[in-house]
């Protein structure tokens, strides 16, 4: 199996939202961090994958199976994180870890108390008065002690404070090393996925502006620093979008080798954002 997760033009409707043709592939090894505006398709992505929703159209494939008819055996393998706690809110840590241990054949009850400890996690407290990093610390814990192939993560580190989110961006990368498991991970917290991410996909109003390599994307983008004479020089078929100041102008271009004479940056992924969905109109009509 080449990829834990194929997505082949999955079309959703529901709630006056449409998540369109959307094609998406996660590679076995590696992590495809999945950004996006609020609303724009990430959950409807993540709740097609786990097979919470029917598509209208296309498919998903995940771990060799269609995302509707996941067998058990594929179900304990994948590890899930969702933005908000799942768990009933009376238990507490050590009897949700009886519960979990009742429902996956593969709980690791020694893994899962580890996870408490070194999460500063208490066992006999109930979850509904756990602050919201530790529902997150909790909920990371939970998904990693069935020992799972595929990690699906919606906003894991947030309510984190830094130290911790750097500590389970390193068990993420700890988890990643062996090459047969794979992480997706929706996160508005782009920085985290500067330091993990092997594949970014960008979804905007519910279609795929790009999904490719983090590092190649990044390579092949520019910002152009340019003054409004230099600004004339640049085809306005090489902007993708631009900002236009007072004293200087920032230009995102996949052209910047034309240019060699303007300073240039490589953008953020925060940057390659913004710039993507900024209106064309807008900055056209200011050239």
């Amino acid at each position: 199996m080449e990829n834990s997760i194929e997505i082949k033009g999955l079309t959703c409707r529901y709630n006056n939202f449409v998540l369109e043709n959307l094609y998406l592939t996660v590679p076995c090894g590696t992590v495809m961090g999945l950004i996006g505006e609020n609303g724009a398709g990430k959950s409807t992505t993540i709740k097609a994958i786990l097979g919470l929703i029917e598509p209208e159209s296309g498919s998903v494939t995940v771990l060799g199976e269609d995302s509707t008819k996941l067998s058990a055996a594929a179900k304990e393998q994948i590890g899930v994180v969702f933005d908000t706690l799942p768990f009933p809110a009376v238990l507490t840590a050590k009897q949700l870890g009886k519960v979990l241990g009742g429902i996956f054949k593969t709980w690791d009850s020694t893994e899962y108390y580890n996870y408490l400890e070194r999460f500063c996690l208490p066992a006999d407290k109930k979850l509904g008065s756990f602050s919201r990093g530790m529902q997150m610390r909790l909920s990371i814990a939970a998904a990693l002690s069935h020992h799972p192939k595929l990690l699906v993560l919606d906003e894991p580190t947030g309510g984190l404070d830094p130290v911790m989110r750097a500590e389970i961006l390193d068990l993420l990368m700890d988890f990643i090393q062996d090459e047969s498991h794979s992480i997706l991970i929706s996160t508005h917290i782009t920085s985290d996925l500067e330091h993990i991410a092997d594949y970014i996909g960008f979804i905007h109003k519910g279609h795929l502006v790009f999904s490719e390599e983090r590092n190649a994307l990044k390579e092949k983008h520019r910002i152009l620093k340019c003054t409004d004479e230099e600004l004339k020089r640049i085809d306005p078929a090489d902007i993708i979008g631009m900002r236009k100041g007072r004293f200087a102008n920032e230009v995102l271009t996949a052209s910047g080798d034309k240019y060699p004479d303007i300073a240039q940056d490589i953008p953020s992924i925060d940057e390659l954002m913004v710039y993507y969905v900024k209106d064309a109109d807008e900055w056209r009509d200011a050239i």
